[in-house]
Parts: structure tokens; sequence; C-alpha cells
């Protein structure tokens, strides 16, 4: 809650510094990119005893701007993305440190609401394809690193989550976006759906151009 209520500030103080002389551009058809880090951890489906420390990853893509109107519209984006998390404990009288990276390609479709020129809020599903998990353990005597690939060809099998936040129309060109997200079940590729017990939940902070 407290992130939350910090990136609420972070919104309302750059609304306010915006430029108030810019176009207003709601009906116009947009698309641009983006840039910024993602502030991930992962919680325990199940309530246990789980501990993991956050970390940061990065985060670019690009997006496009459809309206249906002045003050609503749609806004798909692809994103690469790192997720993770961080660990460190003890064991056998030796303490370990582990870091997990994750690499996604995120496929959020966002409801865009925009009362005002300066902001957009945004809100939907968001569907995510794993591509890469980076596993590093220290601990000891012991170093080591492993990775894996997955193959993602099937476009049904992906990690279902939500995610929203504001976009800051800084200028005419200039965004800066304010996200949180979470997953929610993951699609099999086959029909079916399960929900992982360790989910992954992100903020994210991104500088956008648009053209």
């Amino acid at each position: 809650m407290k992130k939350v209520i910090i990136m609420i500030a972070f919104v309302t103080i750059a609304v306010t510094n915006s430029n108030a002389q810019s176009t207003d551009n709601r009906s116009a058809v947009s698309f641009g990119i983006k840039a910024g880090t993602n502030y991930s951890n992962v919680y325990d489906e199940e309530g246990n005893d789980f501990v993991a420390d956050s970390k940061f990853g990065f985060a670019a893509g690009a997006f496009v701007a459809i309206p249906f109107g002045k003050f609503i519209g749609i806004q798909p984006e692809i994103l690469y993305s790192q997720k993770g998390f961080k660990s460190t404990g003890t064991y056998l009288g030796s303490t370990y440190s582990m870091t997990r990276t994750t690499e996604f390609i995120d496929v959020p479709l966002l409801l865009a609401v925009k009362p005002i020129g300066q902001l957009t809020l945004l809100f939907g599903p968001q569907f995510s394809y794993l591509m890469k998990q980076k596993d590093e353990f220290t601990g000891g005597n012991i170093n080591s690193t492993q990775q894996q690939e997955f193959d993602n060809e099937d476009i049904t099998k992906n990690i279902m989550g939500l995610t929203g936040g504001a976009d800051v129309n800084l200028s005419d060109n200039l965004v800066l976006g304010l996200r949180a997200g979470w997953d929610i079940k993951t699609n099999e590729g086959d029909g079916n759906s399960s929900t992982p017990r360790y989910k992954n939940m992100w903020y994210q902070a991104t500088v956008g151009y648009k053209f």
C-alpha cells in the first residue's frame, strides 16, 4: 500500500507540473516507444512463510493508443520485461544468497480513460510469455549460475495477469508511465489453466516518446 501511495503522489506531482499549454490530442491515434525499470517480487499463493526481497529489472517496448472518442480508448502494448526476486538465508550453518531473473514478453491490453489531456488512467489484462530464467546462487564455497530458455511458440500458453496505473503526458511527445501488476493464472496451451503457487508482482516506471 505504501508503494501505491508513493506512485499516486508521483502522478499528482507530474500532472501538476506538466505543460498545461500542450495540445489536447486525446482523440488522435498515436504510437510510441518506452523504456524504464521493474521493481518485482514473488508471493506465495498458499500464504506460507515464504520471504523474498524485491529486485530491479529492465523494461522496454512499444505501445499504440487507439481512441474511441475524447475520453476513452484502448492501449495495447508489447514489452520486454525482466522480473524476479532475491533471497538470503542460512543452511547448515552457512549463509547463502540467490537471485532469480526471469525474462518475459508482456502483452498488456489496456482500457484507457482520459479525464484530462495530461492524464490517462489504464487498466486491463496482461499476457506474459516466459522466455528465459537465470538463477545465481552463492553459499559457502559454492557459486553457481543456471540458465533456462523456454519455447513459447504456442500463443495460448502464457501467464495471465492484471496491470493498471497511469500515463502522465508531460508534453505532446513525452510520457511518464507508472504501473503495478500481478499474475493470476497460467494458461497451459491445451485449453486448461492452473493457479501458480508463486506469482510475480511488480511496479513499473517508464519514460516514453509518442510519435
